[in-house]
């Protein structure tokens, strides 16, 4: 089995460098999330005053964290559902047996 090549890139997140060894697959994801968080930075420096850019990375940081705890809850709740449909389902073939 081949492994995945695997490249240097340099990402600029809140104006700080950060080299970076990944699986080529990955590059493409990483740049779109370092540049959803530059965005997101600016959007809070905007609408923040902070001392320095390592408070703005903390709050995206945290909003990452949140959104990412709700997806897991919505998916949660979506497994129940399924899984109390499917449970429906196999008693209602029961009856044909």
């Amino acid at each position: 089995m081949e492994e995945e090549k695997t490249i240097n890139i340099n990402l600029i997140i809140a104006d700080r460098p950060y080299p970076l060894k990944i699986k080529q697959s990955e590059e493409e994801d990483i740049r779109i999330a370092a540049k959803e968080i530059n965005q997101k930075v600016k959007d809070f420096q905007q609408s923040y005053s902070a001392k320095d850019k390592q408070d703005y990375l903390a709050m995206c940081a945290l909003m990452y964290a949140v959104e990412s705890i709700n997806k897991k809850k919505d998916s949660s709740i979506i497994d129940s559902g399924i899984h109390d449909e499917i449970s429906k389902f196999e008693e209602f073939l029961k009856q044909f047996k």
